[in-house]
C-alpha cells in the first residue's frame, strides 16, 4: 500500500469574521521533501500551519497530516510533528534547560538529552540562562531546539530563521537539511526568499489566501527570463538579435554593448551571436525573489 503524503489540503477555507484568510487552498506535500511556503505577511501561511495542527478550526475543506485527520486525531498528529510557531511563548522565570525539560516531559520524555545539548551547542544557546534574559534571537533558538529535539517525522516551521543573525540562519538551515536526510519531511513558511531557494525541493507561493503556484524550486527559476549582457568589438545591428523569438532589448546602447532579455531557450541567441565578434558574454538568472515579486505585481 502506498504511503499517504505528509500533508494533504483540499479546499481549505478560514475566515476571521469578514476577513477571508484562506480561500479554498489546495496543497500536497510529499514525504521526505523540504517544501517552502512563500508569501508576505497576511497571505495565510501561519493560518495554514495552525489549521494543520488543529490549533484553529477551518470553516471548510479537508486536511490530512501523515495520513491522519488533525481534527479527530490531534494528539496523534502533534506527537509526530515538530512545530515552531512564529512567536514562541515560554515562562520567563524558567532557565532554557528547565523550559526544554518541561516541553520534553509533555512529549513523554522522547528526546535524548545529549541530542538537546548538541543542538544548543550548535546554536550557541546557553542552557543555564533564564528565558527573561534572552534576546529575540536566542528565544528563536529555543524554539528551533524544541521543534527538532524529539526527531519528529514532520517539521512545521513558521519563519524558522526570524530574528537570527546570518551565521545562525545558516546553522538553522543546516539543521533543517540534516533532519530531512534523517527521514523527516519539512514544511516551512518564509518570506526570506534566499533561504527557500537554498534548501527547498519545491516551492508553493500563496497570495491572498490562494495558492498561485507550486513548482520545483530550480524549475521555477530556470523557466523564467534571463538577462544577457554583451560587449562586441564594434557596433552590431541590434535588430538582428531582437528579431529572434523571445529576445528583447532591455538597455539601449551604441550597438557595441547590449543588455538583452531572453525568454525560454538560449539556443537561438547563441547561434545568432556566432556571426558577430563577441568580446564578453554574461548571463544572469533572476532570483527566486524576482520571480516572487512578479506574482505580487500582477505577473
Amino acid at each position: 500500500m502506498e504511503e499517504a503524503p505528509a500533508i494533504t489540503i483540499q479546499g481549505l477555507v478560514k475566515n476571521y469574521g469578514r476577513l477571508q484568510a484562506l480561500r479554498g487552498l489546495d496543497l500536497e506535500v510529499r514525504r521526505g521533501e523540504i517544501f517552502g511556503f512563500l508569501g508576505p505577511n497576511g497571505a495565510g501561511k501561519t493560518t495554514t500551519i495552525r489549521c494543520l495542527l488543529d490549533l484553529i478550526w477551518p470553516n471548510g475543506g479537508t486536511l490530512r497530516v501523515l495520513g491522519m485527520d488533525p481534527q479527530r486525531q490531534s494528539l496523534a498528529v502533534r506527537t509526530r510533528c515538530g512545530y515552531l510557531p512564529g512567536e514562541l511563548h515560554i515562562e520567563d522565570s524558567l532557565t532554557v534547560e528547565k523550559a526544554l525539560r518541561y516541553l520534553n516531559d509533555l512529549r513523554g520524555g522522547k528526546a535524548d538529552w545529549s541530542y538537546i545539548r548538541q543542538l544548543a551547542e550548535r546554536l550557541d544557546l546557553g542552557l543555564k540562562t533564564q528565558v527573561r534574559n534572552l534576546s529575540k534571537g536566542n528565544k528563536q533558538k529555543v524554539g528551533v531546539v524544541q521543534a527538532l529535539m524529539h526527531r519528529p517525522e514532520l517539521l512545521l516551521l513558521d519563519e524558522p530563521t526570524s530574528g537570527l543573525d546570518p551565521l545562525m540562519q545558516q546553522e538553522v538551515l543546516s539543521l533543517v537539511a540534516e533532519a530531512r536526510l534523517a527521514g523527516a519531511t519539512v514544511f516551512f513558511s518564509s518570506h526570506i526568499l534566499s533561504e527557500v531557494q537554498e534548501i527547498s525541493d519545491r516551492v508553493g507561493i500563496i497570495r491572498q489566501g490562494t495558492l498561485v503556484e507550486v513548482a520545483e524550486t530550480q524549475a521555477l527559476i530556470k523557466r523564467s527570463l534571463r538577462r544577457v549582457r554583451l560587449r562586441f568589438k564594434g557596433p552590431v545591428p541590434v535588430e538582428a538579435l531582437t528579431a529572434l523569438p523571445g529576445v528583447s532589448q532591455l538597455v539601449r546602447g551604441d550597438g557595441q554593448s547590449l543588455v538583452l532579455q531572453v525568454e525560454g531557450e538560449m539556443d537561438g541567441l547563441i547561434k545568432a551571436l556566432a556571426a558577430f565578434p563577441v568580446l564578453d558574454f554574461e548571463t544572469e538568472r533572476p532570483s527566486l525573489e524576482e520571480i516572487f515579486l512578479a506574482y505580487y505585481s500582477g505577473g
